[in-house]
């Protein structure tokens, strides 16, 4: 008697299966639309209020027009670093991990996978609600000193370096959570070393201290998203590349651990 058996086509992994499957594992999670309609909310309800409650007599005429109508994106950042860690760090914690890897033996994929569509997704969802928090904030600075349009010097350029600028925050904390592999880890990481620390080091009495830290995280995103130059920030550009520095040494960190260490 001939035994006959099925032939078996293997499955090729390619970027974009790794990239298909990051998406459907990014959109399917509760928590991910969570953290988004979050800093969504926290940055349009923030706007709101400022632009309602805005008054041109009221001592805030120097504050830069997008830094003021967006300025509950310091608030909505702590949502997309809690997205970030979960991305990675979640999987961790909920062993789903192994068999993310077992799939892609070559491991790095997975984090540059995850990493692009994280990065692309809150770029996105930023980028529009900013713009909406902008001009649904304008409603109510139209008969104010602070009334502006996305068409004036270096506002649409602000508006979208704010979208970058809380984009890279959030990437920073995606590595931070590869790299720790632990959410509460990741997160006490985030906030002390990426907003708290550089407050610290801003109150010493050194002058070089004060030139360091226009190059930490939190002040490169500020610079990226003022219509004008801040007083004593660094310019768009050389914010922009400390941040893109600053998301290429949070994910360097893990690219190494996952080439040399266990699950």
């Amino acid at each position: 008697m001939t035994t006959t058996t099925a032939p078996t086509t293997a499955i090729t992994i390619t970027p974009a299966r790794v990239l298909r499957s990051e998406w459907h594992k990014l959109r399917t999670v509760r928590s991910t639309w969570i953290t988004l309609l979050a800093s969504a909310a926290l940055l349009l309800g923030v706007g709101i209020l400022m632009g309602a409650t805005y008054t041109s007599d009221g001592g805030d005429s120097d504050v830069d027009t997008v830094v003021l109508t967006l300025y509950g994106s310091q608030l909505g950042v702590i949502a997309l670093a809690v997205l970030g860690i979960l991305v990675t760090a979640g999987e961790y914690a909920t062993g789903m991990i192994r068999a993310t890897l077992t799939a892609v033996p070559r491991r790095l994929p997975v984090l540059w996978a995850k990493a692009t569509v994280y990065t692309a997704t809150v770029f996105t969802i930023s980028l529009l609600t900013a713009l909406l928090t902008f001009l649904t904030a304008q409603i109510f600075l139209s008969d104010t000193d602070q009334a502006a349009s996305l068409t004036d010097d270096g506002v649409l350029t602000a508006v979208a370096g704010n979208a970058a600028g809380v984009t890279l925050l959030g990437l920073i904390a995606l590595g931070l959570g590869a790299a720790l592999r632990s959410v509460p880890g990741a997160i006490g990481a985030f906030v002390g070393g990426v907003l708290i620390v550089p407050q610290i080091l801003g109150m010493l009495p050194y002058e070089a201290m004060d030139t360091v830290v226009k190059y930490f995280p939190t002040q490169a995103a500020a610079a990226l998203g003022s219509a004008t130059p801040l007083q004593d920030a660094a310019s768009p550009g050389a914010a922009l590349l400390a941040l893109l520095l600053w998301a290429t040494a949070a994910l360097a960190v893990p690219a190494l651990l996952l080439e040399h260490r266990d699950v």
